[in-house]
């Protein structure tokens, strides 16, 4: 049998949109990519590559890797070391916050307490309530604990998000069997060894996929930083790339560099375990 005509010109037409929205998610990215090699006179002569006399058209003394290495050279700029912040912060609240989000969700899908529907409501409660409500009163408790200036107060409430816990609670009641727990706990497997040993293993997909997530949400994270540290030595990427605009005047192309350093390395990630993150939003979607 031939095949339909109508279904392959409706594939056509589906990969043709699908091609054209995939060409506009680029243009920011090549945009960006574009701003970061220009020099300051070539950044407002044209929209991408500035054009000229030379080779293809494109005038290549507009172009330069002077941006990226003002970055990592000049001493008031401490890109460096801003890259390094953000490297040991994202990376301590990502695993931090994986694991206590996954225990929260454990007890709260395997443990029957008292208490537990209450914690629950609390926790999907707390979904809701709008981050920048809570700005002022996690700053006056931090303020109290003693903790400002220090990446203790910037992880300390970001250990356990209540979109984790409930994420993680949703996971365990349909990927992990209460058959399992039981038989480990007749073994004499204790609680937190049934939890590495067993449940883990079991909802790696989802571990994998928020810690991705905590990871994109801490490298990202702007406002927090700006509130809690107040030593520009300790200040991430996303707050250092803010402050090298300058009162009186602003070098456009060290700022598209630094932007573009700064995404270079969770967008790899993203492309390298693109399958693990789609898998572990999916797992537990399907009963079986």
């Amino acid at each position: 049998m031939g095949k339909n005509p109508a279904f392959n010109l409706g594939m056509l037409a589906l990969y043709a949109l699908l091609g054209f929205f995939a060409l506009l998610t680029l243009i920011p990215f090549v945009y960006l990519l574009c701003a970061a090699l220009k020099t300051q006179e070539a950044f407002f002569s044209s929209h991408f590559l500035p054009t000229g006399d030379g080779f293809a058209g494109i005038a290549w003394s507009g172009l330069t890797l002077g941006n990226f290495a003002k970055l990592f050279t000049d001493p008031n700029i401490r890109f460096g070391r801003s890259l390094l912040n953000s490297v040991f912060f994202a990376s301590i609240t990502a695993t931090l916050s994986t694991v206590f989000a996954a225990m929260g969700g454990y007890a709260l899908a395997k443990f029957e307490f008292r208490l537990n529907k209450l914690i629950t409501t609390l926790v999907v409660l707390c979904l809701v309530v709008p981050p920048s409500l809570l700005i002022a009163p996690a700053f006056k408790l931090i303020y109290h604990l003693g903790m400002l200036d220090s990446y203790t107060g910037l992880v300390l409430p970001a250990l356990a998000p209540a979109y984790g816990v409930f994420l993680f609670r949703q996971a365990m009641l349909r990927s992990v069997p209460m058959e399992l727990i039981d038989a480990a706990r007749m073994d004499g497997c204790g609680e937190i060894g049934i939890f590495f040993n067993i449940v883990a293993p079991l909802i790696r997909p989802m571990i994998g996929t928020f810690m991705m997530i905590s990871f994109l949400q801490a490298w990202n994270n702007f406002i927090s930083p700006q509130i809690i540290l107040q030593s520009p030595e300790k200040f991430p990427l996303a707050v250092s790339i803010a402050q090298l605009k300058d009162i009186y005047s602003t070098d456009y192309g060290v700022i598209m560099a630094g932007t573009l350093v700064a995404i270079a390395p969770v967008l790899c990630l993203f492309l390298l375990l693109q399958k693990e993150f789609i898998s572990g939003l999916t797992s537990g979607a399907v009963k079986g």
